[in-house]
């Protein structure tokens, strides 16, 4: 059975961190490297024309850093999921790529495998984030909610809205059609249509959008 592959960037200013990955990761069946960047401006063009499924990013980047360059790259293409891989865990910096629409962060010290795990995840609308700056990051965005006050919107069916809070809460597919007695593909389902009505590439995207705008509460996302 064959599945189309998923087509990655790698943006990192140092080139044998990128050839480092790019050996990693086309040994993957599954996976396919179509372009290198050794800027954020090279990367933002590299996404305008390839529209590839995954961004691999670094922070710390010439002439645009990867915050700038993911939140143009997300303008460009939304689809595309950008994976941040960077040796900084500031708090500043993870909120500042989240609310450009960074749908993972992780740090270099990681295993090979686990990069690849990941990538894979945020393709499939997964969040990669560490449970502990998941938790940060929702904090600050609840926060920062609160303090707007915007109006709650309405684009969510009752379904869907339960999808999101499970999801919101760090379950996976599989705890999710559990918890609402449906099947993972239902659960899949619903996921992709948040997404389409969101706008949005990633559970994490589709999370920081659902308390940006109203759909979701501090008390939604906490576990019972």
């Amino acid at each position: 059975m064959s599945a189309e592959r998923i087509r990655i960037i790698i943006a990192d200013d140092h080139k044998v961190v990128r050839e480092g990955t790019r050996e990693l990761l086309q040994k993957e069946p599954d996976l396919e490297v179509v372009g290198e960047a050794g800027d954020g401006e090279e990367a933002v063009m590299l996404a305008k024309e390839l529209k590839p499924d995954v961004a691999i990013m670094d922070i710390a980047m010439p002439r645009l850093n990867g915050i700038e360059a993911t939140k143009q790259i997300k303008a460009i293409s939304p689809s595309t999921a950008v994976l941040i891989l960077t040796a900084y865990d500031y708090d500043q910096y993870v909120f500042a790529l989240l609310e450009a629409g960074a749908a993972g962060y992780l740090l270099k010290d990681i295993r090979g495998q686990e990069l690849i795990e990941a990538i894979r995840a945020v393709r499939a609308g997964e969040s990669v984030l560490h449970p502990v700056i998941a938790r940060k990051a929702l904090d600050h965005f609840v926060r920062a909610e609160d303090k707007d006050k915007t109006p709650r919107l309405q684009v969510l069916t009752d379904r869907e809205t339960e999808v999101l809070r499970l999801a919101a809460r760090g379950h996976g597919n599989k705890e999710i059609a559990r918890d609402l007695g449906l099947s993972v593909r239902t659960v899949q389902a619903h996921l992709g249509n948040i997404f389409n009505k969101l706008k949005v590439g990633s559970r994490t995207e589709a999370v920081i959008s659902g308390l940006r705008n109203g759909l979701l509460t501090l008390e939604d996302i906490s576990e019972p």
